[in-house]
């Protein structure tokens, strides 16, 4: 990704705009994490309800520090340990954060992303990401540019860029319990 396209796409998630963008596997749908308005048309796109909760992906952990509790170090270790890559954690959440992002869960989903358009975006943005896969729930997510737009998913911008084919969605482990939700 150019750094013109990079500042774009900042530029349009700082405005409360939905963007389409390529993750580890698959494109994701991301905003900003505090703009409700943004948040709620992704789960519209989506049709998803809100009580399912949203991951957050981030460049560095400071950028998800908001959004989760205070843990025990050798728990942070853990998470570390993994990160970055295609490992989503289950943290307990800030008392702050607000429920359109952890729906009915005390838990919020959180990763450090290895890839580099994910972590270009996070810090152009100066913030982490909604990230959900690009495609309408029961659908197959949107692995290319072309493919967002086949699905018509009405984002405000679609980032270029690869995904890795062989990749899977990522795993998802509950930090405090160790019980794997996805693999």
């Amino acid at each position: 990704m150019t750094p013109f396209a990079c500042r774009n796409a900042a530029r349009y998630v700082q405005q409360g705009k939905v963007i389409a963008y390529p993750t580890e596997a698959v494109f994701g749908l991301g905003c900003h994490p505090l703009d409700a308005a943004a948040v709620k048309q992704i789960l519209k796109i989506k049709q998803r309800p809100v009580r399912k909760g949203l991951i957050l992906i981030a460049s560095d952990f400071s950028q998800l520090r908001p959004y989760v509790a205070e843990v025990a170090e050798d728990l942070l270790k853990q998470a570390f340990s993994t990160w970055p890559g295609p490992n989503t954690w289950l943290f307990p959440k800030n008392p702050f954060t607000p429920y359109w992002l952890t729906g009915d869960f005390n838990t919020i989903a959180v990763r450090v992303s290895a890839h580099p358009v994910v972590r270009d975006l996070c810090d152009a943005a100066g913030t982490a990401l909604v990230s959900t896969s690009a495609n309408r729930s029961q659908q197959e997510p949107a692995r290319t540019s072309l493919e967002c737009r086949l699905k018509q998913l009405g984002v405000d911008m679609i980032v270029n860029g690869q995904v890795d084919f062989s990749a899977r969605p990522s795993v998802i482990t509950d930090l405090v319990s160790g019980r794997v939700i996805r693999t």
